[in-house]
């Protein structure tokens, strides 16, 4: 305490200096509006600065629960648009019925293989999440595999670009079939095979899935025809198909869920053993 009343003594005249300086000021600001305003637009400068530096804090550490929202919400959009394009575009004699459904939810990758001739994708869901094997997996702008294992934490994606897998896909203007696989040479490019030379095919149509499984509904988004050739012998085209997707920089995909896929399977079986 005596150092306090010490240290006022001491610098007396410089804190009178101080509190009439102040004194001063405040009593200038209320006697003139301008130097009021100015006042009131300073402060609210200052304290308008901190609040925005606090809210891009707050906003910054909230983005992980902003991104979940997001991704669930655009889960359900993706449901919507893809359960509307399967009732309207599959095929009436299909021996999946037209009031079957997919549905999706969000998933993230962990790991991506892509410069070998057979390569994987690992999930961040497993069996309690609800995967399981035969499901596919797209991202926003295209497939991205199917899944072939899973653990209770974890599931491992067959690639599209994986010289194992081969995908029912189709020329979207024209609906010619063929089926997708990789030649294992460039990650940007799959090949379309077995298109019947009756189809037309020009550079730049695009092409979506086929629809003739039990994975991916039709029309999802698989990338367009970059180049093309016909071998006259057998009478069928190879289609150089240029991804949406780039698989070197996958994160964020939905797997697809097929509802009855169980119930159709069993139909497809049943239909094979009778032929």
């Amino acid at each position: 305490m005596q150092q306090i009343f010490n240290f006022l003594v001491r610098f007396k005249t410089g804190l009178t200096f101080f509190l009439l300086f102040f004194v001063a000021i405040a009593l200038i600001i209320e006697a003139h509006s301008y130097h009021s305003s100015k006042w009131v637009s300073s402060t609210n400068f200052i304290s308008g600065s901190i609040y925005e530096a606090s809210y891009n804090v707050s906003e910054y550490f909230n983005l992980k629960s902003e991104n979940k929202k997001l991704s669930e919400e655009n889960a359900d959009l993706r449901n919507a648009l893809i359960n509307l394009q399967h009732n309207i575009d599959f095929p009436s004699d299909s021996l999946i019925t037209q009031n079957t459904s997919f549905k999706s939810f969000p998933a993230k990758i962990l790991a991506n293989s892509y410069a070998k001739k057979d390569n994987y994708l690992l999930l961040n869901k497993g069996s309690k999440d609800t995967v399981a094997e035969n499901m596919g997996v797209i991202s926003s702008k295209g497939i991205v595999g199917v899944i072939e294992e899973t653990s209770e934490s974890y599931a491992r994606i067959i690639s599209i670009l994986n010289s194992n897998i081969s995908i029912n896909a189709k020329l979207k203007k024209s609906n010619h079939f063929g089926s997708l696989v990789w030649d294992g040479k460039n990650p940007n490019l799959t090949q379309l095979i077995d298109v019947p030379r009756s189809a037309t095919i020009q550079k730049g149509d695009t092409i979506v899935t086929g629809g003739n499984s039990l994975i991916f509904p039709a029309n999802i988004p698989i990338g367009y025809v970059s180049n093309f050739d016909l071998n006259e012998n057998q009478g069928y085209y190879t289609i150089q198909v240029s991804l949406f997707n780039d698989m070197t920089s996958v994160e964020n995909v939905y797997v697809i869920q097929f509802n009855k896929q169980e119930e159709a399977s069993l139909l497809f079986q049943n239909n094979a053993s009778d032929e």
